[in-house]
């Protein structure tokens, strides 16, 4: 008489099956994403004269800095914003870019807070939410005065303020760069993260047919 399936015969065959499905989306996820080139039609931008000084590929942010002739030094973090679905738009994220700037013979600072976003007309723009001085890099104290609320400044003076940073090298070339840059990096992130996903599972197929 033949002997019946052992119940842990059938939880390995089933989880088999589990695995080899998951498997298969993770593959066809990875083969999408490499056929696919969502940003080709993209302004890229330019640095100028940024350099790249922080791009860890484990982390989510992008540091920048640029020292001026004057001596003025211009540094930027910038990370990609919480995902948006207007349509007609080469990215679905902004971005998140604070950009600080630091006279050689002073100790404080002036940090911006701003938003990069898409401008289909002429491709990228970006608004300031919040402008800061702080008396030193390390004076960040809640309890401190830090400035008014941005928007509520006279609209000149908001307009003058936008042009100081645009007078450092924070224009369309430079944000149009952070906007295509972290978009495929993201992208890069995405695609490693499913790959490692499939090298797990495909060590874990490979230990259950032993």
């Amino acid at each position: 008489m033949a002997r019946g399936v052992s119940s842990s015969n059938l939880k390995k065959g089933f989880k088999a099956v589990q695995n080899l499905h998951l498997l298969n989306l993770l593959r066809s996820e990875i083969q999408h994403e490499l056929s696919s080139n969502p940003f080709q039609n993209a302004q890229n931008g330019s640095l100028g004269d940024f350099v790249v000084e922080s791009d860890t590929r484990r982390t989510k942010d992008v540091f920048l800095r640029r020292k001026c002739d004057s001596g003025e030094e211009v540094a930027i973090s910038a990370i990609l914003g919480a995902p948006h679905y207007q349509k007609d738009l080469f990215f679905t994220r902004d971005v998140s870019m604070k950009v600080c700037l630091k006279k050689p013979a002073l100790s404080s600072i002036l940090q911006f807070d701003c938003q990069v976003y898409e401008e289909t007309s002429k491709g990228s723009d970006f608004d300031i939410d919040n402008a800061y001085y702080l008396k030193s890099p390390t004076c960040l104290s809640s309890s401190i005065y830090r400035g008014p609320i941005f928007s509520e400044l006279d609209f000149q003076l908001q307009d003058a303020l936008k042009e100081y940073l645009i007078a450092k090298g924070i224009g369309v070339n430079l944000t149009n760069f952070l906007l295509s840059y972290l978009h495929k990096r993201e992208q890069e992130q995405y695609v490693n993260w499913l790959k490692k996903g499939d090298a797990f599972l495909s060590n874990d197929e490979s230990s259950s047919q032993v």
